[in-house]
């Protein structure tokens, strides 16, 4: 899973417009000022990078994930659970 945080940690950082070093799992998002549309636009690259469906609430965004390592854990948790589907 180690390729999949890197990789996740990357979309966000390009997302966002951030280095990919301040991107620790601890960082709340509305710390790093990461956008409610950059949150969006972040579901959505994952979701078609990993060909993953995260529920999502946009309205709900700031609640849902609220640090870097939420989002993270989310995408390998889905991942994970298809790979284990096939």
């Amino acid at each position: 899973m180690a390729d999949v945080k890197k990789e996740v940690l990357g979309i966000i950082a390009a997302k966002a417009s951030l280095d990919v070093a301040v991107l620790d799992p601890a960082a709340k998002l509305t710390d790093l000022n990461i956008a409610s549309l950059d949150v969006v636009e972040i579901v959505f690259a994952l979701e078609e990078r990993y060909d993953i469906q995260i529920p999502f609430n946009a309205n709900k965004a700031r609640t849902e994930f609220e640090t870097v390592g939420d989002v993270i854990r989310a995408v390998e948790s889905l991942v994970s659970g298809k790979a284990d589907n096939r």
